[in-house]
């Protein structure tokens, strides 16, 4: 789960962080007052869930509150695009407006799981304001590493080790040996699987600021963060993903055209890999778990239909916990549900079918009024099913 920029400052400010003053507003008409409360200048922020927003023309310097109120107006209610929106980009429902501080340099602080250490790590770098997947890739020396035990958390020494790496000494390294603390203490006790602030800001008086921050959360971990799950804004995230989650369906929208109905997530992957191995593109993720009831089910399928790029659907079920015969009678009712409500399958659906009852499960599928394409293994489902897209 993300949250917005502001969310995440305030979390932040919880634990210890030094953030600058903001206010989120909504209407434009608010943007005046609160620019004039900060001193007349101000930096206006789109608050959308993706990186690159100042490269998008999200993110602007206001010099006067009458320039705050006009920024706000342009970029509330834009379709703001960068790098992680896609080319439709995302509409910029908040804004934050936030006071402007002097800049004297900029620096990279995160926390998030090192899978293969198995352990939280912290990175830090002198290249901050920059993708930090970039400077990875061009400069791995240019990031410090601390790798953090989850039971003691960070501790003095890996602070102060930190700060000496970027080449602060006296109050200004305090201040970071203190953000650096707050950052693992923000991700270790909200169950975040990602803290960033980037930039970590320095000013000309050598004080230290989360200039923009961002977390991540750990979906399966909500159940115990009510004041987070809280934070959730599904505005920001694809409508068809949303209506998923609340069928408890584990849903992506991909980029490709079949509709890939799979139960078990490694199974979901397979599927998804030999969809591009024959020549296509799977159109989603679709995982609706390993003891799917025929209600998931149908909900699942009535999902991936509402996806227009959809031009076929695979479904593949191998049933260990799940009935296959209870999988196909979901899909059936589907079908028959959408046929009823004016809206008739039209695109080809192909479905592999193997485990529990699954003579009783094609049996199923062979009464149904609709004509399934059933095939007898994964690899003949994939081929069929990218085949069906030329017919």
């Amino acid at each position: 789960m993300k949250i917005h920029e502001f969310q995440a400052k305030e979390i932040l400010r919880r634990f210890g962080a030094r953030v600058p003053q903001g206010k989120v507003i909504e209407s434009p008409g608010q943007a005046a007052g609160i620019c004039r409360d900060f001193g007349g200048r101000s930096v206006v922020k789109a608050q959308i869930h993706a990186g690159g927003r100042g490269k998008g023309g999200g993110v602007k310097l206001a010099g006067s509150p009458e320039e705050a109120e006009r920024l706000a107006g342009e970029i509330l209610g834009m379709q703001l695009v960068t790098h992680q929106t896609g080319p439709e980009g995302q509409q910029v429902r908040k804004v934050l407006i936030e006071e402007a501080l002097d800049i004297e340099l900029e620096l990279y602080l995160g926390v998030t799981l090192d899978r293969a250490a198995a352990c939280p790590v912290l990175m830090a770098s002198r290249s901050g304001g920059m993708d930090i997947e970039e400077v990875a890739r061009t400069e791995p020396d240019a990031i410090l590493r601390e790798l953090i035990d989850p039971q003691l958390g960070v501790l003095p020494f890996q602070c102060r080790r930190i700060a000496s790496g970027l080449g602060f000494s006296g109050g200004t390294a305090r201040q970071i040996q203190a953000a650096v603390a707050s950052v693992v203490a923000a991700y270790l006790e909200t169950d975040a699987s990602l803290v960033e602030i980037n930039p970590l800001m320095v000013d000309s008086q050598g004080d230290v600021y989360a200039l923009d921050a961002k977390m991540n959360f750990d979906d399966n971990a909500m159940f115990r963060r009510r004041e987070i799950a809280e934070l959730r804004d599904v505005h920001e995230e694809n409508p068809l993903e949303v209506e998923a989650s609340g069928h408890g369906i584990s849903y992506i929208k991909l980029d490709g055209s079949i509709g890939c109905m799979v139960n078990g997530a490694g199974l979901a992957m397979a599927t998804m890999d030999i969809i591009k191995l024959y020549g296509a593109e799977p159109a989603n993720f679709l995982d609706v778990g390993g003891s799917a009831s025929q209600e998931a089910v149908e909900s699942a399928f009535r999902i991936i239909l509402s996806d227009e790029a959809v031009k076929a659907v695979l479904i593949n079920i191998f049933g260990g916990i799940a009935r296959t015969d209870r999988i196909a009678r979901g899909v059936v009712a589907a079908i028959e549900e959408l046929a009823a409500a004016g809206s008739p399958v039209g695109v080809p659906v192909i479905v592999r079918l193997e485990g529990t009852n699954v003579e009783e499960g094609r049996e199923v599928l062979e009464r149904a009024d609709f004509d399934f394409i059933v095939a007898g293994s994964m690899g003949d489902a994939a081929q069929r099913a990218v085949a069906a897209l030329g017919a």
